[in-house]
């Protein structure tokens, strides 16, 4: 597969035909740029690949339908855990279930169990524990993904939690294997280094991390450099608003050999054009460029 990047730029794609390749876009912290990167990229890209895919993974605040309000609904789907349900009448208290569960969601009292559904795994182990058939499963909806295209090839995937759920996992999870029948695959990440991440980059050949260059911005990009080194993720970074802050990021991407594959500066008319919804490089196509160049570096 030959992808032209720019006029006299000519580059093969080093992709196995039956495996997408999905680039997760993140950071250590939230506001740092991240959806503005994967909805641009995404942007970019599709005009020269047909077959991409934009996912949103913030499952607990999903905004890049913001940016692509011409996209429209195809369909959706609930993400549901299997939960025990007690069945008192049967139960004869022996607690065999509450010393099976790992996540502590069972409570047990004298004669009094109950679940408590926001620790609860769906693990199974209640059932397999209990032998007098005291349990019985109910759904409980954790959230949905959906689907928006615009007509082709190229689809944006979005999960969403809800409200009250504790844990967004599943839901990231679901959306991102629905990605795979694409041949790229742009992952926009939760912020920070916690599960939602974790989950999210565990599925991503390449991870971009976007940071700004500042005391706060550089300790973020620290803790997720970290993470990403236990995992054995190739990566790079992007400097977004390139002009604030110190030197600082600089002298440790260069002390640690970590790429700069693009820099985004701080600009008035980007901060204007972003709180619009509106899509960056139809304003500044000066970054298609960069863009498509970036995105050649992370392939090839």
């Amino acid at each position: 597969m030959q992808i032209i990047a720019n006029p006299g730029i000519k580059k093969t794609m080093k992709i196995a035909p039956d495996k997408s390749f999905k680039i997760a876009i993140a950071s250590g912290k939230g506001g740092t740029g991240k959806t503005l990167v994967a909805t641009n990229l995404f942007y970019v890209l599709k005009k020269n690949i047909d077959n991409v895919a934009l996912v949103d993974c913030d499952a607990e605040a999903p905004n890049v339908m913001g940016f692509y309000n011409n996209y429209k609904f195809n369909s959706d789907y609930d993400i549901t855990l299997k939960a025990p349900v007690i069945m008192k009448e049967k139960c004869n208290f022996c607690g065999k279930c509450k010393e099976y569960c790992s996540f502590n969601a069972i409570f047990l009292i004298h004669e009094t169990i109950q679940v408590v559904y926001d620790l609860c795994h769906g693990c199974g182990a209640c059932f397999f524990a209990c032998k007098y058939g005291a349990i019985k499963e109910k759904h409980l909806k954790l959230g949905k993904v959906s689907h928006y295209s615009n007509g082709k090839e190229s689809s944006i995937i979005e999960s969403r939690l809800k409200i009250g759920v504790l844990s967004s996992v599943p839901v990231i999870k679901a959306s991102i294997n629905e990605s795979d029948k694409n041949q790229i695959c742009i992952l926009d990440s939760p912020p920070g280094t916690s599960c939602p991440f974790i989950q999210t980059i565990e599925k991503a050949d390449y991870v971009v991390l976007v940071a700004e260059p500042t005391p706060f911005g550089l300790s973020d990009l620290k803790q997720s450099v970290e993470t990403l080194k236990t995992m054995n993720k190739k990566y790079g970074v992007i400097i977004n608003r390139e002009g604030i802050g110190n030197f600082d990021i600089y002298d440790y991407l260069k002390f640690e050999n970590i790429n700069i594959l693009m820099q985004i500066p701080f600009s008035k008319k980007i901060a204007s054009c972003y709180s619009k919804g509106d899509i960056l490089v139809d304003f500044m196509p000066e970054l298609q460029n960069d863009f498509l160049s970036m995105f050649n570096t992370i392939i090839n």
